[in-house]
């Protein structure tokens, strides 16, 4: 019964509520002390995902890679994914962080981007690391939306997932889409909401700019929240037939008992962007593989400890579970 009794986690003293534990890392924080190496693969439908890997720093093979996976319109530059890449470095892991399709800094080439539910590019991604013959385990790391695609690849098809990927842990997860879209339609977290309509939105007419005649922009900004932009684009866009489809394949909660690696997911009590659906409690408590861990605090993608450019507990966890030998 992986239930994770108690939270080791304590912000610091000035962020005292959910907000500033989520905004607060988000707005000041630097992780300059990491190096990427940037690596563009060509996708087998004609695209490309770009890669940015970060080997151990002492230059010492490893054969053990981390695969992280960045939140919602983020990308492998985020402090939050730097952070992780740096603590994982220094524990001995080599790193991959991949940026989804539009992600990297350059619109990608298709009639579609990424959604929260496309498991097909990060089997992609273990699959290519994994064909370098460089590494015989992979962990797999991911925030917030990316920690959702991470628990939906590890449930939906088991025995898709190759033997060499071995743990997992995964942060502030969206693990039902459709309850979580309204939730952070509400007043308190517009702020939120707001900027991500606005580079979606952004996104959209690069889209539209990059295949003339093929995406339809008519009223795009008087679009207002997630289901609103998700049944006008991101549903038509990947095949699904509404945005309630689209959650309903999406979100890796329907998924979660089939995951078959040891799994840590956590989720902030007071995450902003979390509804009490996203606290998957029955299903770790049945379940000898997803351990489950709910801290008082932490925000969403937060988790500071101290400066908010020192190490995160959301990093220390994630190195302890996925490096321990017998996970807690």
């Amino acid at each position: 019964m992986p239930l994770v009794s108690h939270s080791a986690y304590q912000p610091p003293f000035y962020m005292f509520n959910g907000h500033l534990q989520t905004i607060v890392p988000s707005l000041w924080r630097s992780v300059p002390d990491v190096r990427y190496q940037r690596e563009r693969v060509e996708t087998e439908d004609g695209d490309f995902l770009d890669l940015d890997w970060s080997r151990r720093p002492d230059g010492q093979a490893t054969d053990t890679l981390a695969i992280v996976s960045h939140g919602l319109e983020g990308d492998a530059g985020r402090p939050y994914v730097r952070g992780m890449v740096r603590a994982l470095n220094h524990a001995g892991l080599d790193a991959l962080a991949w940026n989804y399709r539009s992600c990297s800094g350059e619109m990608n080439r298709l009639l579609r981007s990424y959604h929260l539910g496309d498991t097909d590019d990060l089997d992609f991604v273990v699959r290519y690391a994994l064909g370098t013959a460089r590494y015989r385990r992979v962990f797999l790391t991911g925030f917030s939306a990316g920690g959702n695609v991470t628990l939906k690849y590890l449930g939906e098809n088991p025995a898709r997932v190759p033997k060499e990927v071995q743990r997992a842990a995964v942060f502030s997860v969206p693990t039902d889409l459709k309850s979580s879209s309204h939730h952070i339609a509400r007043l308190e977290n517009r702020i939120y909401l707001n900027r991500f309509m606005k580079t979606l939105r952004e996104k959209m007419r690069q889209k539209a700019a990059l295949l003339p005649g093929q995406v339809d922009l008519t009223d795009i900004d008087t679009l207002q929240d997630f289901p609103q932009f998700d049944d006008r684009f991101t549903a038509p866009m990947h095949g699904f037939k509404s945005a309630d489809e689209y959650y309903e394949h999406a979100s890796s909660g329907r998924y979660l008992s089939g995951i078959r690696i040891p799994t840590l997911l956590v989720n902030a009590q007071n995450d902003p962007f979390l509804p009490a659906s996203c606290f998957p409690r029955e299903v770790a408590a049945q379940s000898p593989y997803l351990f489950l861990e709910t801290p008082a605090d932490g925000g969403h993608v937060g988790f500071g400890e101290g400066a908010p450019d020192g190490p995160y507990y959301s990093e220390r966890r994630a190195v302890e579970f996925l490096t321990a030998e017998v996970p807690r």
